[in-house]
């Protein structure tokens, strides 16, 4: 969800998150990784707050969030360069490659004194240089302490005077409740400041981060969010961050706001922020499977021994899975046009938790380390088997 100037589901092969968020959705969810300029809503207050930020109970006008939480959102300014694809009839008459200067921007917010800006990994991939802007208009150079394509997150460090850095309260996203009164403050469309009100519309949306993994637990609200507002914060009514921006849904009918948007859970963020500063990286777990949850109809249908579970599809080869015996499918039917992958095992529990979902599995396998192990519980045939896997590290992109 940058802007650039003109200058210029079921698949399980790793966890891709931790602290309560892993990671679907795709590049139809992201109306977010480029774009055109459309409608950009500001919001203002002529006629008092909307319902929901009336000043009560430690709640905060919109306006005392803004004066509050402004200064500490910066826009973002990453700078690349793109080879130029050689005209095919005149070719490149100085035998020299040839390049052209992009520029994506974004947003982020300050998280400590130290000089610390979170944002999306989307905005800087592939910036060769990258430029913060503050609201007194300072503009200093960023380095990158840190980047997470599997959460879609990074971490820039600037090197400016404590006291032009205003770090933001972060607040608790496990609880968010649907209906809840939210905010969005960034750079849509590279302008400056500005700040959307709305509602925190649903819970526990999976999209898909830029290296294919899955972000799940994402916060999905229709606060107005634009390009260029990727990276920027969403608060709740008490000004603290709940979320980070990151895409958008249009629906195939526009590149801009049609009220849908995703935000990735503050829990997910401090977790994963923490890692790129002290490592400058993140190391996620990987089983190495893709399942398929199944329910009693399922299990009816098909003769299986349990009434739920994850039906195990495709084993990674090399995998933690792999090694540890875990079979996969043999067979694939399709039933009303629903493909369902027999043959293989059926995961019962996790770490003695009964599997219900993939998210669960994608959940568990995130709680831990690369060389940790996890214990399946497994149905192969009528056979109970527990099995003890020894996790991976997850690959770049999944297979």
């Amino acid at each position: 969800m940058q802007a650039r100037t003109p200058q210029l589901a079921a698949a399980l092969v790793g966890a891709a998150a931790l602290g309560g968020g892993t990671a679907l959705g795709g590049a139809a969810l992201a109306g977010g990784l480029g774009g055109k300029t459309t409608v950009v809503r500001e919001v203002a207050q002529p006629g008092g707050e909307p319902a929901g930020f009336a000043r009560q109970g430690g709640r905060l006008t919109i306006n005392d969030i803004y004066r509050r939480s402004a200064p500490g959102v910066v826009q973002i300014t990453a700078t690349s360069r793109q080879a130029v694809t050689t005209d095919p009839f005149f070719g490149n008459p100085f035998g020299q490659p040839q390049s052209q200067t992009q520029q994506a921007l974004g947003s982020g917010f300050v998280i400590d004194k130290a000089g610390h800006v979170v944002t999306n990994y989307h905005v800087v991939q592939g910036a060769t240089r990258v430029d913060v802007s503050f609201s007194n208009n300072e503009r200093v150079r960023a380095t990158l302490a840190g980047v997470d394509p599997s959460t879609d997150l990074a971490v820039l460090q600037v090197n400016t005077h404590s006291r032009a850095l205003t770090p933001l309260d972060l607040g608790n996203s496990d609880s968010v409740r649907v209906g809840d009164s939210v905010v969005a403050i960034g750079n849509p469309f590279g302008l400056d400041r500005s700040i959307t009100a709305g509602i925190v519309s649903a819970l526990q949306r999976p999209i898909q981060a830029p290296n294919g993994f899955t972000i799940d637990h994402v916060i999905q609200t229709d606060a107005a969010l634009n390009h260029g507002n990727s990276g920027g914060p969403l608060l709740n009514a008490q000004g603290r961050v709940v979320g980070v921006n990151a895409q958008i849904q249009t629906g195939g009918t526009s590149d801009g706001n049609v009220g849908i948007g995703f935000a990735i859970p503050i829990n997910t963020v401090r977790n994963v922020v923490a890692q790129l500063i002290a490592r400058g990286k993140v190391e996620h777990a990987f089983l190495g499977i893709s399942a398929k949850p199944i329910q009693a109809d399922v299990a009816r249908l098909f003769h299986l021994p349990a009434r739920q579970g994850l039906l195990v599809g495709r084993v990674e080869p090399g995998s933690g899975a792999a090694k540890a015996g875990l079979h996969g499918s043999t067979n694939q039917v399709t039933v009303s046009g629903e493909t369902w992958p027999l043959g293989g095992d059926l995961i019962t529990a996790v770490d003695g938790s009964p599997a219900t979902s993939i998210e669960s599995l994608r959940d568990a396998v995130a709680s831990k380390q690369p060389g940790d192990v996890i214990k399946l519980a497994i149905l192969r045939g009528t056979k109970h088997l527990t099995l003890t896997v020894k996790l991976g590290r997850q690959p770049a992109t999944p297979s």
